[in-house]
């Protein structure tokens, strides 16, 4: 079978939202349907082991923001790769409380909905919440992020929760001194720099970073870096 088949289901980058106990989560999200016109009903896929899974159980709201194709890779690592547990999202973004008391991002957002979940559907590594929406309305006139625009054009990658990941091989560098980018912020890490910061030394070719190193900047690991332009030798 080929994957790459998979990859032409048409469907959009978003941030998802809910709260639990008065605490705030979000995520990035690339499942998203419309239902239903009037009520209007959607459903939402999320991993079962992520932070925001736990609190759309527990609250059962959500809320979903629609990304814009202006949105920087800091964004998408801050809600895509680094996890609620360690860090509040919230902290660094511009949002308000709904009407369901769900955070809604307004950042980078062209539009966004909120919503009561109505009923939750187990699929081995997700659930499926299905909700019906309590408000909506647009936040801006640009245009909407598809996951065809963040993988390609972009050259985003998803998280290992995604439904839409896939585990890329791991390539090592040919060259000691080969700089690697991360493709999900920038970040391009230099072995003659290293990254004191979390421990390793100046010196350390790409390939020799431990499995569990991961950017310092987004949080992605290392199957999201690329080589940079090759060395001239």
């Amino acid at each position: 079978m080929d994957k790459a088949a998979l990859n032409k289901i048409v469907s959009g980058v978003y941030v998802v939202g809910s709260t639990k106990e008065g605490k705030l989560n979000g995520q990035i999200i690339n499942s998203l349907i419309r239902i239903t016109a009037d009520p209007v009903y959607v459903a939402i896929s999320i991993n079962k082991n992520n932070l925001t899974c736990d609190y759309i159980r527990s609250s059962g709201v959500f809320s979903v923001s629609m990304l814009s194709t202006s949105v920087p890779m800091t964004f998408i690592g801050l809600f895509g790769f680094k996890s609620g547990r360690e860090v509040d999202k919230f902290a660094q973004t511009h949002y308000r409380l709904g009407k369901t008391g769900a955070p809604i991002v307004l950042d980078h957002t062209v539009s966004w909905m909120e919503g009561r979940v109505t009923n939750a559907i187990e699929c081995e590594t997700h659930i499926v919440f299905i909700g019906e929406l309590v408000d909506y309305d647009v936040v801006s006139s640009g245009e909407v992020l598809t996951y065809e625009y963040y993988s390609t054009v972009m050259k985003g990658k998803s998280s290992k929760n995604a439904p839409t990941y896939t585990a890329p091989e791991e390539k090592k560098a040919a060259v000691t001194g080969q700089k690697y980018t991360c493709s999900v912020c920038g970040y391009e890490y230099d072995p003659a720099v290293g990254d004191p910061e979390h421990g390793i030394p100046p010196g350390t070719a790409f390939a020799d970073l431990p499995s569990d190193w991961t950017c310092p900047v987004c949080g992605a690991d290392k199957s999201q870096f690329e080589p940079s332009t090759p060395l001239r030798t």
